[in-house]
């Protein structure tokens, strides 16, 4: 799927530290004197979103509320009650979730037990995420319910052994000022992506039968019927900038649905008959690509369009244009609809469908301005004839390879489990199958001629299908890790398989899910450590698992040259009792460490100024940090980053170390 526009990640990342996109308030109304109802309130900044208390499971972590001194000193009457929440598929977690938008709201009703209580106490244990970073926090709370009993209650303290604890999770960082350097992070344009998207599905319809006969009779006619060269360049010009300006008008109704509803795009393509609809309306599609029937606009539209045409200037042209755009509607409609389906998926898809569509318009237009500068090349054009059927019929497999993604979606949305990740990469492999012993002359269409000859280019077209299918191949087998990388996005994820996983650390690396044992275990081997700050629910943490480590260069280098620590910040495993404490904080605020999660999530924010994931460090076994630590980023700037810090560590193996203690 498209994903959200992402521009200089790391200066964001930077930023989004220096703020809370949940800021938490509370107040309580006394109903009797022993009964109160304590009221949450959280403020989400815009983009962001709060996961709702009542979530599936595998998905991310809900909202929850853990109160101290629960059944001794007071009780919880009924469950907390929430506001109303936004319930739609997440793209992200590929679920049903429910989330809040700018406000949510949470009540708790409570009785005392202890008349003397003056103050409740507890910590939210909440995630929000954004389109490309989660956060995990532990927020405290306080209720005063009477000041003068709140005084006297018994405080939190920090004993010796929390101190101790306390100041192990400190490092001794060396090389500090690395942290508040700028690290340039590539990130992709999706709307240059769209842009580019568009152009090649307009180059691929220029090639179809409906478009690319009229490209030389449009041209001459210009030529031809103009009283000079210039007024005939100026005419064709006007006629291509009227193709674009056609498709990208035809993309504004969608704007004024986004303006109504900025989410309604999203929520028609993550519902479930939405995308059965599509997936019957792309399989309709590829059928008529197939010849079995022709689709097309009323007759009465190319009619009237056709005769305004004829009124000769400015508005003659525009409606020239218009007459192309319906007449050539049964070979341009499907790939239109392609990539409307693709801007539905996308944030802010009516923005993101103009561009697709300005690309499409503008691959359209582009021969038409081009040979009307250079009407030579007119004749070195290729003649129409059966090889713009093969185009069309290859088309149609391309259609239902693209159908098959949306019934995934209604499959994901429903949970009803048929369309595994082994089973959906099995039916491309029949598909593409099916489509390179169609273009190899042994299946035939209504309009195919019969033993019609194979041209070089189909030939070479042939070769790389074959080698698409001997790519697919491997993503019917159990270890799916560094599979289809280029179909990222396309497939279900690869935790949604046939097979199940046993594997605890990515791509089978070895890995340490504890600092001290890690640290210990790269100074005895002499090696650096990466520091992996992750998340169970981290879709963004996999995806660089799957779509960047993989790659052989950087698996390389994590596998030979790297001790990985891996540290889950939202791991909820309770620590043992020997081993929670309390941690106060340099604001003075004291804070139960009592789960894992809980513990490297102060350990990162407490060393590292950051709260989201992934986050990667690069550093010695005796803390010396190496280079500026990376966020979410693409292959080739981690690689280098991984390659700048290997080369730093060399260099400090010349320097005696100082020695740690964890």
């Amino acid at each position: 799927m498209i994903r959200k526009v992402f521009l200089l990640l790391f200066f964001w990342v930077v930023g989004l530290q220096g703020q809370n996109p949940v800021v938490w308030t509370t107040d309580f109304k006394k109903q009797s004197d022993t009964e109160y109802l304590l009221i949450f309130k959280a403020s989400v900044q815009p983009k962001w979103h709060l996961y709702s208390q009542n979530l599936p499971k595998d998905g991310p972590l809900p909202t929850e509320f853990i109160f101290q001194e629960v059944g001794t000193a007071f009780e919880l009457v009924g469950k907390m009650q929430e506001s109303e929440t936004v319930t739609a598929f997440d793209p992200i977690f590929e679920m049903d979730l429910s989330w809040f938008e700018g406000e949510g709201t949470f009540q708790q009703k409570i009785r005392l037990i202890q008349p003397e209580l003056g103050a409740i106490s507890g910590e939210i244990n909440f995630q929000a995420c954004d389109d490309k970073i989660c956060i995990f926090r532990n927020e405290p709370f306080r209720f005063v319910l009477d000041i003068s009993k709140a005084v006297a209650a018994e405080q939190k303290t920090v004993d010796s052994e929390s101190l101790k604890k306390s100041q192990a999770l400190q490092l001794s960082l060396k090389n500090k000022e690395l942290l508040s350097q700028d690290q340039d992070q590539k990130s992709d344009n999706p709307l240059l992506n769209l842009f580019l998207l568009g152009f090649v599905g307009g180059l691929i319809a220029l090639l179809t039968p409906c478009v690319f006969p009229m490209i030389p009779l449009t041209v001459s006619f210009f030529l031809k019927q103009s009283t000079s060269k210039s007024s005939g360049v100026v005419r064709a010009l006007l006629y291509g900038f009227f193709i674009l300006l056609i498709y990208v008008l035809m993309s504004l109704p969608f704007h004024f649905l986004d303006a109504l509803d900025p989410q309604i795009l999203n929520t028609l393509s993550t519902n479930i008959v939405m995308n059965l609809i599509f997936f019957a309306v792309f399989v309709f599609f590829a059928f008529s690509f197939f010849g079995y029937y022709e689709l097309t606009l009323p007759s009465s539209w190319g009619n009237r369009s056709d005769a305004a045409a004829s009124s000769g200037g400015v508005l003659g042209i525009f409606f020239m244009a218009l007459t192309l755009a319906i007449v050539s509607f049964s070979c341009t409609g499907p790939i239109l609809g392609s990539l409307l389906a693709g801007s539905l998926t996308a944030e802010g898809g009516a923005t993101q469908l103009t561009i697709g569509m300005a690309g499409f318009g503008f691959a359209l237009a582009l021969p038409f301005g081009l040979l009307a500068f250079f009407p030579n090349a007119l004749k070195s054009i290729p003649k129409s004839g059966g090889w713009m059927t093969k185009v069309k019929v290859t088309l149609g497999f391309l259609e239902l390879a693209l159908a098959l993604k949306f019934l995934s979606n209604a499959d994901l949305v429903g949970h009803w489990g048929i369309l595994k990740r082994e089973v959906f990469v099995g039916i491309w492999l029949v598909i593409s199958i099916l489509l390179f012993v169609y273009l190899m002359g042994w299946l035939r269409f209504p309009h195919d001629v019969k033993g019609a000859k194979i041209s070089v280019f189909q030939r070479l077209f042939t070769f790389l299908v074959m080698l698409f299918i001997f790519y697919l191949i491997p993503g019917l087998g159990k270890n799916q890790d560094g599979q289809l990388t280029l179909l990222s996005g396309f497939p279900p994820p690869v935790f949604y398989s046939v097979y199940p996983s046993d594997s605890e650390c990515p791509l089978g690396l070895n890995c340490f899910k504890d600092y001290e044992k890690g640290r210990a275990y790269a100074e005895a081997q002499d090696k650096p450590i990466l520091l992996d700050f992750t998340g169970w629910a981290c879709v963004n943490c996999r995806k660089m698992e799957e779509n960047v480590w993989s790659q052989p260069e950087v698996f390389r280098l994590l596998k030979e040259e790297f001790v990985i620590i891996s540290l889950y910040v939202d791991d909820r495993k309770e620590l043992p009792e020997a081993e929670q404490f309390n941690f106060q904080y340099p604001s003075g605020r004291i804070k139960t460490i009592h789960t894992v999660g809980e513990k490297w999530a102060t350990f990162q924010n407490l060393n590292f100024a950051s709260a989201s994931q992934p986050y990667y460090v690069l550093m010695t076994a005796d803390a010396t940090l190496l280079n500026p630590p990376v966020q979410y980023t693409d292959t080739a700037t981690y690689r280098d980053w991984l390659k700048s810090g290997l080369e730093q560590f060399r260099e400090s193996e010349k320097q005696p170390n100082s020695g740690y203690a964890f």
